[in-house]
């Protein structure tokens, strides 16, 4: 702070600056801290950006709070939302803290809070909120809250992890409840994103403000991007081995880092169980966590590890944002990430100690997985980073939200619903299409130019309140698992209908349970411990995971002999090589391939564009591609006995008119409520996010040499 320049903390309100000094013995703000204080004083809307552990919370909650005592604002007047419940269980402490330095209060609502504790929240408002955007909309719905009471005095909303929301379709309900959340406070409300490094913060920025987007102040505040790029962790602390198989894994961290606190991150459930059945099974100590255990399971373990040392948690992405789970020694991956903003992410969970670096060990279990990791370090060290884009044409997203707004108010002017929505895109006129289906088929009455909740959706969305309306994922069926009375988790119900021979064992929570009983009609599995033998398994409704464009090119790079500048094992280097050689006839410096022969009859373009570029190719490409092939990754099949010439003619034309791909309709079931949609739109919205038209375009731009085996 140079001389004349007024300290930071002169600008927030005396008895948090006092706290801050002397209470959590801080000698000063971060520069995140003390950039976001001005805009956020002011009542501008913000993202506020930093790396892991960067202190954007407090970033965000000291200015809010210092304007709430300086305004005098009453009642529940900022909410705080998190993607993850546990993430909120895991902040409640700091932010009750921070708000009883000014005598204020903060509370928490979700899914796992007790009746008796809402109905507290409910007579006593507190003055901060944390919660998710399932629990607003059943806040709004809900005949117990008077909404418009409750949030009378909100001014403010935090967005934590703000990056999770925007891409999937949680964005869209969140931003689309926001909206109504001004509109019953009567007033705008300030918008406050917190994120790690995304590739367009500005966009981000301008995502959140949803339809006040260029109308209110705004700013992106992230001082560690105007400064010295950050450099790679030094050599050695980012690793990256093959070890060829899971049960390899499991030996090499148990040989590796003794004494020491170990996350390994793995990319499926069923890893993280027979990782941690492994590991337990070589005597060390081990947790686990993932969505299908139990919260009690899940917060026992997490406790533990934070308490413990010499020990490993194994999870999935469920560990990957800010939760605290101490002070980790090191951060091992299985496999590969999807995003290299996943491994940002991950990576950012080790370093926090004085004196320690940030580091992470690559594992990987087969040659694909070897690829991937070498071709998103290779992103990584490049220091690009994903764009964070909200998914296309969220028309089931509208279906929902009318409903749930008719549920709120009970009855709607037929010409008013969109009031609620101030103009936000999807839900202006666009949307009247879908508002006259839900009409047509029952989902809505209309009486006296009124819109009120209909036969159809009570039918269909009506249990228990029609909490099934607040949330906007498909979760697919499964069992409760019980030992006792104690909830284990849940499991998929093909480990209790397949054919096995002997006792039925389920792997749950890193351990091998025997089936007991199976009460169908309540969906619940009574189980007893036993030695080994038992299957992990959970299946999936939506898209299949699939590489974006950018890392499917990295690894076409990789193959032609680009090297990611981490440390390497002997094996990784053997392995890699014997990638390369392999995959030496499929890439090619000056373009692309197009292969004739080998594996089966098939002319396969290998274009190394990614899932949805190669989707829409083929959906594009008619004339010359095979019409019963499944895009992957790396090539789109084309027909046998296309020649060079009319694969030229057909790529120039395609890029006129490039075609959205088909959607088969059972895809259709993974898409929330898109029963209440006409299907031509349902499928229209699933097509719109299966397709990548710039990565279509740059692939039929490019050189292509047609070689034969």
């Amino acid at each position: 702070m140079s001389e004349g320049t007024p300290d930071p903390l002169e600008q927030l309100h005396p008895g948090l600056a006092h706290h801050i000094v002397n209470t959590l013995g801080w000698p000063g703000l971060r520069s995140l801290q003390e950039e976001a204080i001005t805009p956020l004083a002011a009542g501008s809307d913000a993202v506020l950006l930093a790396p892991t552990a960067g202190g954007k919370t407090e970033a965000a909650c000291f200015p809010l709070l210092s304007r709430m005592a300086r305004d005098k604002w009453d009642g529940t007047s900022v909410l705080y939302v998190c993607p993850l419940k546990a993430l909120l269980n895991n902040l409640l402490p700091r932010l009750e803290t921070y708000t009883s330095w000014l005598g204020r209060t903060a509370a928490l609502w979700h899914g796992d809070v007790s009746q008796t504790r809402r109905k507290r929240i409910l007579r006593e408002r507190p003055d901060v909120l944390l919660t998710t955007p399932e629990s607003l909309e059943a806040m709004l719905v809900s005949a117990n809250v008077d909404h418009r009471a409750f949030f009378s005095g909100l001014r403010a909303i935090v967005v934590d992890e703000v990056h999770a929301f925007a891409g999937d379709d949680r964005g869209w309900h969140l931003l689309a409840v926001l909206e109504r959340l001004e509109r019953v406070a009567g007033r705008p409300v300030q918008r406050v994103g917190l994120s790690a490094t995304v590739g367009n913060p500005e966009e981000l920025l301008t995502w959140l403000q949803g339809a006040t987007a260029g109308k209110r102040a705004a700013q992106v505040v992230a001082p560690h991007l105007r400064e010295k790029a950050p450099e790679l962790p030094p050599p050695g602390d980012i690793q990256l081995d093959y070890v060829g198989s899971l049960a390899n894994a499991a030996t090499v961290i148990a040989a590796l880092h003794r004494g020491e606190k170990r996350l390994v991150f793995c990319e499926s459930r069923k890893q993280v169980e027979e990782l941690g059945a492994a590991l337990r099974a070589k005597g060390m100590t081990t947790f686990l966590s993932h969505a299908s255990l139990s919260v009690d399971e899940r917060r026992r373990a997490e406790e533990a590890f934070a308490e413990a040392r010499d020990c490993v948690i194994v999870s999935t992405s469920t560990l990957e944002l800010g939760i605290d789970v101490g002070d980790l020694d090191r951060v091992i991956q299985i496999d590969a990430p999807t995003t290299v903003a996943s491994f940002l992410q991950r990576l950012g969970r080790t370093g926090r100690r004085p004196g320690s670096d940030r580091n992470c060990l690559f594992l990987a279990t087969d040659e694909a997985a070897l690829l991937s990791a070498a071709a998103l370090l290779l992103l990584w060290s490049r220091g690009w980073v994903e764009p964070v884009h909200a998914p296309q044409e969220p028309r089931h997203i509208v279906a929902q939200q009318v409903l749930a707004l008719c549920l709120q108010e009970h009855q709607v002017g037929e010409r008013l619903w969109q009031e609620w929505w101030g103009g936000l895109g999807p839900f202006g006129p666009s949307a009247e299409p879908i508002v006259r289906h839900l009409i047509k088929e029952g989902y809505l009455d209309q009486d006296g130019g009124m819109l009120f909740i209909g036969p159809e959706a009570e039918q269909r969305f009506g249990y228990r309140h029609f909490m099934d309306l607040t949330a906007v994922f498909t979760a697919a069926p499964e069992f409760t698992v019980l030992s006792g009375r104690t909830e284990i988790g849940t499991t998929d119900p093909a480990l209790l209908t397949d054919e096995v021979v002997g006792p039925r064992r389920l792997l749950l929570a890193g351990r091998s349970w025997q089936v007991t009983y199976i009460d169908w009609s309540r969906r619940r599995c009574f189980v007893e411990p036993v030695e080994g033998g038992g299957r992990a398994r959970w299946g999936g409704i939506g898209f299949a995971r699939s590489a974006s464009y950018e890392l499917t090119r990295a690894a076409r790079e990789v193959l032609l002999g680009a090297t990611p500048p981490v440390r390497r094992t002997r094996r990784a280097e053997s392995a890699l090589a014997q990638v390369r050689e392999d995959g030496a006839e499929l890439v090619w410096g000056g373009g692309n391939v197009i292969m004739r022969g080998g594996r089966d009859t098939n002319v396969r373009w290998w274009t190394w564009a990614g899932y949805r570029a190669n989707a829409t190719l083929a959906a594009t490409l008619t004339t010359i591609a095979d019409p019963l092939q499944r895009p992957t990754d790396t090539y789109v099949r084309l027909r046998e006995d296309v020649t060079p010439d009319e694969w030229r003619k057909a790529a120039t034309e395609a890029l006129e008119h490039l075609c959205l791909p088909v959607v088969n309709p059972r895809a259709l079931d993974g898409l929330k409520f898109s029963a209440a949609l006409p299907t031509r739109l349902a499928e229209a919205t699933l097509a719109a996010r299966l397709a990548d038209l710039h990565g279509a375009a740059a692939s039929l731009r490019e050189a292509v040499r047609f070689t034969a085996r």
